[in-house]
């Protein structure tokens, strides 16, 4: 999967406009957080799934850089002082320190506005057609809509320094971050050609490592350093907020990824293709320390 990186990068770049505009600073500011390298895990695994499925990488990567699209405008707006205002992101100044609130904030919106542009394009709706391309953006539109990843943020913010259960936050984390995950390889399940039997399969594969990716980054949030992970570290402590590492406490947050990981790994069984390299990257994102 790491061949798709330079792929998912070049193409991201395709979707940005060139030239001189009115709102250059806009476009600058969509640029300036497209750019900061991150690991691109979710367009990777849409791209993964597509072929899993019979279809093709080229085919799939207008949905994958839709899905790259909406979590870095989650990001952004993640970022902001309304948010969890933080000041750094993949170890440089977050979007709203370089270019303002108000224009992070804009840039947030174009973004996911780019996403649905980028899927619903001539060239995407060519490559797969129309009903898969609409059942895909219809998808994406769920995952990270009002019941998915932004209701998510909704739950979190209005926990923030309240006692809750462990419930809570496991339905506020499904959503949080899960859901896109889930979308990115349900997606690549659509466009490739998958059964509905699959979709689903997909869909549990990505509910377990998003979970356990998630659990993962509460624990590296404690036990890792700011030059490690390229953000502030303690964040979640200093905010009181409720986390796995802050309900459950390390040894059971390490069972519960591992459990998490062979939970993905059984998902596979559902793809008659290899699917070695899922069950890789699976135990990877579990093991990984920024």
């Amino acid at each position: 999967m790491k061949n798709y990186i330079n792929e998912i990068e070049a193409a991201l770049q395709r979707y940005l406009p060139e030239g001189e505009y009115a709102e250059q600073n806009l476009i600058d500011a969509v640029r300036y957080s497209l750019d900061l390298k991150g690991k691109r895990v979710r367009p990777s695994l849409t791209l993964a799934f597509a072929e899993l499925c019979g279809g093709t990488a080229q085919a799939a990567m207008p949905f994958a850089c839709a899905v790259e699209m909406v979590h870095t405008y989650s990001l952004i707006h993640d970022d902001l002082p309304c948010m969890d205002n933080d000041d750094f992101r993949r170890g440089k100044p977050s979007n709203h320190k370089v270019y303002g609130e108000d224009i992070a904030l804009l840039a947030g919106d174009a973004l996911q506005s780019m996403a649905y542009t980028t899927m619903l394009s001539a060239e995407a709706v060519a490559a797969v057609g129309g009903e898969r391309a609409a059942r895909a953006a219809c998808i994406l539109a769920e995952k990270s809509g009002l019941l998915g990843m932004v209701g998510g943020q909704a739950i979190d913010l209005s926990i923030e320094q309240k006692q809750v259960g462990i419930e809570l936050v496991q339905t506020m984390e499904e959503k949080k971050t899960a859901c896109l995950i889930e979308a990115a390889c349900m997606m690549g399940c659509v466009v490739g050609g998958g059964t509905d039997e699959q979709v689903k399969a997909a869909e549990q594969y990505a509910h377990s490592i998003g979970l356990a990716f998630q659990i993962v980054d509460d624990i590296l949030d404690v036990t890792s350093t700011a030059e490690e992970l390229g953000k502030p570290i303690g964040s979640d402590m200093e905010n009181e907020k409720n986390t796995f590492m802050s309900l459950l406490g390390l040894d059971r947050c390490r069972a519960l990824v591992k459990l998490l990981t062979a939970q993905a790994i059984e998902a596979l069984a559902a793809f008659d293709g290899d699917t070695a390299e899922l069950a890789e990257f699976a135990e990877k994102l579990a093991n990984r320390k920024k």
